[in-house]
């Protein structure tokens, strides 16, 4: 059984956001225990398992370290790079997941679609959240929400950049809380004049991802959360900055398209290939 490690939201081997990808040759998908060893073994935020189902059409499933999640952004990215240059994939593809069916446009940039979103809640006590990222006194201007657009994530603003860059979180509460409300990370974010629609940071340690450098599923639904809350039109391109406070810039394009379809994507690179012994 084949791997690879593909750098995902950047263009240089060793930036953006790592996942490991296993191109399957049979097809079935292996046990689930199996899969999750393998993820638990190549230690990145989420493996990729992908199965060619017919010409331009794949099935994508994805583990954490811990878990299996309906859907990742970084790693679908990561994997239709790396179709595209096996040769296995071009242009409009349809990928089946647990989030649903979604279209993915594959090629040296990769966009995909995500799933359809929705403001899952809306937090009307947000001290416990602040508290988490040992933030104090901040009177947000903009609501804490659990937006989904594959993944439930909770959208929480800061201050400025600097007080994001410099947060100190309680992981362990963040776990307590993400538990509580059934929500997969802190996507934490703040805005500045510098030609980026938001910087951002992801903390999902429930998931065994204390920090992520570049978050597809949380970067969608936030596009979707600034759009609900009247900060973008009804179409939109956006650039988040990620991964800066882990020495691994990431931008994450995403857009709003005429029929309301959010789309995420970016470039990769393909760091290293291997053979798992199993």
């Amino acid at each position: 059984m084949n791997y690879h490690i593909v750098d995902a939201f950047t263009d240089q081997p060793f930036g953006g956001n790592p996942a490991g990808v296993v191109l399957l040759e049979s097809e079935h998908f292996p046990d689930e225990k199996l899969m999750l060893q393998i993820a638990a073994e190549l230690r990145y935020s989420e493996t990729a398992f992908v199965r060619k189902d017919a010409y331009k059409e794949f099935t994508v499933r994805y583990f954490t370290p811990k878990a299996e999640v309906e859907l990742c952004g970084h790693a679908t990215i990561a994997s239709f790079y790396l179709l595209h240059h096996e040769g296995l994939a071009s242009g409009t593809c349809l990928c089946h997941t647990l989030a649903g069916n979604l279209t993915v446009e594959a090629g040296e940039k990769v966009m995909m679609q995500m799933a359809t979103p929705r403001i899952v809640a809306t937090i009307k006590t947000t001290g416990e959240i602040y508290k988490a990222l040992n933030v104090n006194g901040y009177q947000q201007n903009l609501p804490v929400q659990i937006a989904y657009s594959g993944l439930p994530d909770f959208m929480i603003p800061l201050p400025d950049v600097q007080t994001l860059q410099t947060l100190n979180p309680d992981m362990e509460a963040i776990t307590a809380i993400t538990k509580k409300y059934e929500a997969v990370s802190f996507h934490v974010f703040a805005f500045a004049n510098d030609g980026y629609t938001a910087h951002v940071r992801d903390f999902a340690p429930l998931y065994g991802v204390p920090e992520e450098s570049a978050t597809g599923t949380a970067n969608a639904a936030l596009t979707f959360y600034l759009q609900h809350n009247g900060r973008l039109g009804a179409e939109a391109e956006c650039a988040f900055l990620q991964g800066e406070a882990m020495g691994r810039p990431s931008v994450v394009a995403t857009q709003i398209r005429k029929d309301g379809a959010i789309y995420v994507g970016g470039t990769a690179a393909i760091v290293a290939k291997g053979e798992l012994c199993v």
